[in-house]
């Protein structure tokens, strides 16, 4: 059986602990949502599938994909540009093209005999906060983004490369800093 692959940018520091302060209160309050599936990330590439021996190939290329970028690495290299409150999608817009070059060259370098699929690049960076929830939770769900997630918060980022297990369950097999 093949392993669901995938690489995102996951925040860390203060911006992240009130996401996840934000995600434990919107699940006790409002219900869960189809952001709880998953870790807060911004998705860098669609869902491939691979042999799980050929993770090791992965891991090395993201390894060497970062190290290439470091050279370019803007003082802010994710910046976060707004909280999007829609009634059908909460989130934060993101934009940074030096993480899209870093992803395009990561998936142009990796080689695998035994991928089943491409490796599909984002480009409508965003991270999730709900989506797939009922239209009367909207404001309820609103109130609780503004009130725990501020998007001046400090926050580093770190790329993982993640394989989702049976479940939503999540296994890292690599995460660099950013």
């Amino acid at each position: 059986m093949a392993a669901e692959l995938i690489v995102y940018a996951c925040p860390t520091g203060p911006l992240a602990s009130a996401i996840a302060r934000y995600f434990s209160q919107s699940r006790q309050r409002c219900g869960v949502n189809a952001a709880h599936r998953f870790p807060p990330h911004i998705t860098l590439t669609g869902f491939f599938h691979d042999d799980e021996v050929a993770i090791p190939l992965y891991t090395a290329a993201l390894a060497e994909a970062v190290e290439r970028a470091k050279a370019s690495r803007p003082v802010q290299p994710v910046q976060i540009t707004r909280l999007l409150l829609r009634e059908d999608f909460h989130g934060l817009l993101i934009e940074s093209p030096w993480l899209e070059a870093l992803t395009a060259d990561f998936a142009a370098r990796v080689l695998s005999p035994t991928r089943r699929d491409e490796i599909r690049l984002k480009s409508w960076l965003h991270l999730s906060l709900a989506y797939e929830f009922l239209p009367a939770r909207h404001a309820a769900l609103a109130a609780l983004a503004n009130e725990y997630v501020d998007i001046a918060q400090p926050v580093e980022w770190e790329l993982r490369f993640y394989q989702r297990l049976p479940g939503d369950e999540w296994r890292t097999h690599g995460d660099w800093t950013l």
